[in-house]
């Protein structure tokens, strides 16, 4: 296959809880690879793949960052991912089109709660993973202990690959288990040159035996090695590098490697693994999608000579071409000028302009080929999740999910002339970004931005002021209660009414129950509904009246969840008056009082939490998470420090930052992740009914 074949592409992701180093990894494999000739800091703001303004500003990654780059005869792919928890749809979106992952994590704070979040991720979508153990050079680094914690919390078979010569200030490399030749670092080169030597006589032993670890933990899982390996009992280079790449892909083993990306040292072998171990296109099972017209499954091969499907994952706006769409081919090849169907609307698209990405940057190509990342402009009408197909044989993938969002702040232009530019704005940012909500509350008039947090908040305001220049007034954020049943109900409804001189009547039987917690929503029409209407439009308004009826919520206009409406029969005495107004009507009325007789209950979000205290402090702590109605899951020491596990409503964390300053002066640290959403106690609930 020539150079860029599909089997030298590798489409992978860079995953980790936030400030493990993600964005410097990301930095050092660019500049590693020739794409850039100077090194970005993210404390400086002159990184590649953090190229918003409130990247820069804050140091952190917010939105991910499609590069290409070149090493060894492999095009990778490559997409750093936002570590911090608001963001996680992000992740979440860029798994799902990857081929591999290198799960980052810090040599001091090991496997932490977004890890745990990312990992999850990434079982959901079956991507194999390489580790990387970074910050090697910090001060309480622990390589090895950080390997443990993938096998205890991840439950990864967790397997090294290499060990660090030296830790914290006297870190000055690798040994590679699989050469067993060690790796010494100029720093004066930027890492750029480093020597191969022999392994260093104190470390032989541990050499040695880790090696030998190695060697029998991939003879055990792969039977390819299994007779070599009982016959010598060791395995030559040749047989561990193809044997170690089988295992990886099907899920079975992630090797670990170390280093410190800031000072530049571990990040070339980083690379080899990626192009070694981790798959190709061609490595991964054939997409299943599922054909529109007969809704059966069908599969796509990653070939260039199947039909055209590919996903939309994620949408982007530039302030100079407008929206952007990132695209994943899974098969077929998606052309410049050419067509493209999209099963969601039954429209075709014209694709005007497709291009590569380097971050901010575009460059233009005429077109994507199976197993290909890219973009494409111009579109006319695509959303997140959105498949791109055939038209003679069209089928769709399985839309991206997001997640519940748990938080929400009242937003309002600041003039009457700034009213239809905030609309459109925020319908731009609804559009790029599924956990960003806008719904207008008919009861107090005012449109409700919903996020995952206050710092998402906080950054689609901030990109509202100075991208969009809306000029808006901003409430304060709240916790996004959502409602739910706790028992099934049926109602007949009747909708009777004259309105401007015409008859509208038309009796619906709707049923509600409750799903199991994380369900989401569920709408059906039972045979006899569907029997009933020979316009398929009209099956729509039922369906469509019965969603709103959800996303209205009957106890305090909060959206629903968990729960499943069906239109279960109907009785229609006069055709004419069972018309749209009839059904919507009945709909969203019949739902109204199916879901009341239901027993309805609040949904509040809670928080797994997890704290980094001082001995001395864990009284204090505990005593306070006491009072915001938390409950400790488990304690555990790490190192000098007590590691606190806890899950805590939301609405009990708004200023725990400054909060737990103080109770530990200054010494403790937290991070906590969405965890599920539970019933709110009773006085909780009617706090809520009396606002």
């Amino acid at each position: 296959m020539e150079k860029n074949g599909l089997t030298n592409v590798r489409n992978i992701g860079i995953v980790a809880h936030i400030d493990a180093g993600k964005t410097t990894t990301t930095e050092r494999i660019l500049y590693y690879t020739g794409k850039t000739h100077r090194i970005g800091d993210v404390h400086d703001g002159n990184t590649v793949t953090d190229w918003m303004v409130q990247e820069r500003e804050r140091g952190i990654t917010i939105t991910s960052a499609a590069i290409s780059c070149e090493w060894k005869d492999c095009r990778i792919n490559l997409i750093d991912t936002p570590g911090h928890v608001d963001f996680t749809m992000e992740v979440e979106r860029s798994l799902r089109v990857l081929d591999g992952a290198v799960g980052v994590f810090c040599a001091v704070g090991g496997v932490q709660p977004q890890s745990e979040t990312v990992w999850r991720q990434a079982n959901r979508y079956n991507v194999p993973r390489i580790a990387f153990v970074n910050k090697m050079d910090r001060m309480g680094a622990n390589f090895l202990r950080v390997v443990g914690e993938m096998r205890d919390k991840l439950h990864a078979n967790a397997v090294p690959i290499e060990l660090p010569i030296g830790k914290e200030d006297s870190f000055k490399g690798v040994i590679d288990l699989i050469s067993m030749k060690a790796h010494v670092y100029d720093e004066e080169s930027l890492g750029e040159r480093f020597t191969t030597e022999d392994v260093p006589a104190d470390m032989k032993d541990d050499a040695e035996l880790a090696r030998a670890e190695l060697c029998e933990a991939v003879a055990d899982l792969d039977e390819g090695v299994m007779e070599a390996y009982l016959d010598k009992g060791d395995l030559t280079q040749e047989e561990l590098i193809p044997a170690i790449r089988r295992l990886v892909i099907d899920n079975k083993l992630v090797p670990v490697l170390c280093g410190t990306s800031l000072r530049d040292k571990g990040v070339q072998p980083l690379l080899d693994a990626i192009t070694n171990f981790l798959p190709s296109p061609l490595d991964r099972p054939s997409i299943t999608a599922t054909d529109l017209k007969s809704g059966e499954k069908v599969e796509r091969k990653h070939d260039e000579s199947e039909l055209l499907s590919s996903l939309v994952f994620k949408i982007a706006t530039d302030p100079y071409v407008g929206r952007i769409y990132f695209v994943r081919v899974y098969s077929g090849v998606l052309k410049k000028g050419a067509n493209a169907y999209n099963p969601r609307t039954k429209k075709r698209e014209r694709i005007m302009k497709i291009v590569r990405l380097f971050a901010d940057q575009q460059i233009e190509v005429d077109e994507l080929k199976a197993g290909d990342i890219g973009a494409l402009v111009g579109l006319k009408d695509c959303t997140t999740g959105d498949t791109l197909c055939a038209e003679m044989k069209p089928c769709y993938l399985e839309r991206i999910t997001a997640p519940q969002p748990v938080m929400f702040l009242a937003i309002e232009p600041k003039s009457s002339a700034d009213k239809d530019k905030l609309a459109e704005s925020m319908e731009q940012l609804a559009a790029e970004d599924p956990t960003c909500q806008v719904r207008l509350d008919e009861e107090t008039g005012q449109t409700v931005l919903s996020g995952m947090g206050e710092l998402h908040l906080e950054i689609l305001v901030d990109r509202l002021r100075r991208e969009f220049k809306c000029a808006a007034n901003v409430g304060k954020p709240m916790v996004s209660y959502v409602e739910t049943i706790t028992k099934p109900s049926r109602i007949e409804y009747l909708f009777d009414r004259d309105i401007a001189g015409k008859r509208h009547m038309v009796q619906l039987g709707i049923e509600v129950k409750p799903l199991e917690r994380g369900a989401g929503r569920k709408v059906e029409l039972s045979r006899a509904v569907k029997n009933s209407f020979t316009d398929s439009h009209l099956l729509t308004v039922i369906e469509q009246g019965l969603m709103d009826g959800i996303m209205t919520g009957v106890l305090a206009r909060y959206p629903m969840t968990d729960i499943e409406a069906t239109a279960a029969s109907v009785v229609v005495t006069d055709l004419e008056a069972a018309d749209e107004i009839a059904l919507r009507g009945a709909a969203v009325m019949g739902f109204r009082d199916a879901a009341l007789a239901a027993a309805p209950e609040f949904l509040e979000p809670i928080m797994k939490l997890e704290i980094l205290v001082p001995p001395e402090s864990v009284g204090e702590v505990l005593g306070d998470l006491n009072g915001r109605r938390g409950t400790v899951l488990n304690m555990t020491q790490r190192d000098d420090m007590q590691v606190v596990n806890a899950r805590v409503p939301m609405a009990q964390m708004f200023g725990y930052a400054t909060a737990i300053r103080s109770l530990t002066k200054g010494r403790a640290s937290y991070s906590m992740e969405p965890d599920t959403f539970d019933l709110v106690p009773h006085n909780v609930h009617e706090e809520i009914m009396s606002r």
